[in-house]
């Protein structure tokens, strides 16, 4: 059995590894932390490795993972421990690459209408002419209010 001394509350927890509270209270309500129980006041208490898996969880996520496919590893980890989870995340990862692949799809087609509309706009964006030329109620008298209300 580890020393008391090593057992650290979930604030502790927090400032040793840079993740939030609350975030560390959905890791472990979601499986995903060691826990060694709760102190007398019923403050959660972790570890030295509860500090390996936030490091695991924090790495899978900065490769994409989403929490919910973490958890379905940690379950598939610690329900099967003679079976390996590498085929498991193998298949996760691809499906991380086909959502970063949509991604990125979607983020090219943005730059394309970022350049159409910086080709079209040329003239106002460098201030040659000016965007309220095309406003119809721009050059109008007698508005109550322009759009937006304040008169």
């Amino acid at each position: 059995m580890r020393q008391r001394e090593r057992r650290m509350t979930i604030g502790s927890l927090a400032r040793r590894t840079g993740i939030p509270v609350k975030m560390l209270r959905t890791y472990e309500d979601m499986g995903l932390i060691y826990t060694v129980g709760r102190s007398p006041g019923n403050y959660r208490l972790f570890d030295e490795d509860a500090l390996w898996c936030v490091g695991v969880v924090a790495g899978l996520r900065s490769l994409g993972l989403t929490l919910a496919e973490i958890q379905e590893l940690a379950r598939i980890y610690l329900a099967k421990a003679g079976e390996p989870v590498g085929p498991r995340l193998a298949e996760l990862l691809y499906a991380v690459r086909a959502r970063t692949l949509d991604r990125v799809a979607e983020l090219e087609g943005l730059l394309k209408r970022v350049d159409a509309f910086e080709a079209d706009r040329a003239d106002e964006l460098a201030g040659r002419t000016d965007f309220r030329a095309q406003d119809p109620r721009s050059g109008c008298q007698g508005l109550d209010s322009p759009p937006g209300g304040d008169p």
